[in-house]
């Protein structure tokens, strides 16, 4: 573990530098977990996350958590505005700090888009480890934006899929992550239809774009026996009235749902959380043929595992800008 002591500089990683770091997903599955069992062995604690939503469709979202093993605190800010694209910017744009949870010195600055992809894949492995079926082989993703890429490339060196099926409403980014997928061996087939998509598929990744304009046109009816769906777009494309349909559902966090003024789910139908999952609190799959489903917020342990774990090895590698503090 990197000594964090009274540091004279801050260290910058761009999302170059937290490429060139080319973290496994069993390291981001190790570090999310160990902060999550830390959480329950009140060694480590997350807020709410804050979030402000202006008429005009923007989402603004900011995340605090910390720990005492590895010391760290990590402060999250992140804004989607769905006119970005029209100004040739991403949709999503996020930075994340990095201090010591002891001194609160200022660690490092980290460029929090890839933070965000990197965590929203980690979190779905590793509830997916638990809730999917191990011989899972075919994996279907309706919305083929960052975050599908994260997903495929975290679920590749967990599963042994075979087949990738996308379905998504923007052209380029579709043709895009059909040849990332392509490239690294898979069968690609673009569907016309989520249905088409979703149907059969053993594992389904959901990350449609939220917007005021969003009308549900997914239904949980089409899951086959057997398939886990993790939605990463707090389940706004889903039929509200289909999810009756699963038969496991796990959020990230209850205490965190809340205080949620609009819940995700109807509580109902939920089972548990991800660190009931994690501690053995909460069953995962119970049998063969349950449809399971994660269906997440966003948790801030999550960027506090990434945000640590992608400063320990830049500082054992070297890499990023050093800045005066």
């Amino acid at each position: 573990m990197v000594k964090t002591g009274m540091p004279e500089l801050i260290r910058y990683l761009s999302q170059s530098s937290l490429h060139g770091l080319q973290l496994s997903t069993m390291d981001v599955i190790t570090s999310i977990e160990q902060l999550i069992l830390g959480k329950d062995q009140q060694q480590a604690w997350n807020a709410p996350k804050a979030v402000i939503t202006p008429p005009d469709g923007r989402y603004m979202m900011a995340t605090l958590a910390a720990a005492n093993d590895p010391p760290f605190l990590a402060v999250k800010a992140l804004v989607l505005n769905p006119d970005n694209p029209q100004q040739g910017l991403k949709s999503i744009n996020a930075l994340v700090m990095l201090l010591d949870s002891r001194s609160g010195m200022p660690l490092a600055i980290l460029d929090g888009n890839w933070v965000t992809a990197v965590r929203t894949a980690g979190l779905s492995a590793v509830a997916a480890k638990r809730l999917a079926r191990p011989d899972a082989s075919i994996a279907a993703f309706i919305g083929c934006g960052v975050q599908a890429l994260s997903h495929l490339h975290a679920f590749a060196q967990i599963f042994p899929l075979k087949q990738i099926r996308a379905f998504g409403r923007g052209l380029s980014s579709c043709k895009e992550f059909c040849r990332a997928a392509e490239k690294m061996g898979f069968l690609v087939i673009a569907s016309k239809m989520a249905q088409d998509a979703v149907h059969d598929a053993d594992i389904v990744v959901t990350s449609v774009t939220l917007s005021p304009q969003l009308i549900p046109f997914l239904d949980a009816h089409w899951l086959k026996p057997g398939a886990f769906v993790t939605m990463t777009d707090l389940a706004a494309p889903w039929l509200a009235e289909s999810l009756s349909a699963l038969d496991r559902i796990i959020i990230d966090d209850l205490d965190q749902e809340a205080n949620m003024p609009k819940p995700l789910v109807d509580s109902a139908l939920v089972c548990g959380d991800l660190t009931g999952l994690v501690t053995g609190m909460v069953k995962g799959r119970c049998a063969r043929e349950e449809r399971t489903a994660f269906i997440f917020r966003g948790l801030a342990l999550g960027d506090l595992a990434i945000a640590g774990l992608a400063y320990q090895r830049a500082c054992q590698n070297s890499l990023g800008i050093l800045l005066e503090a």
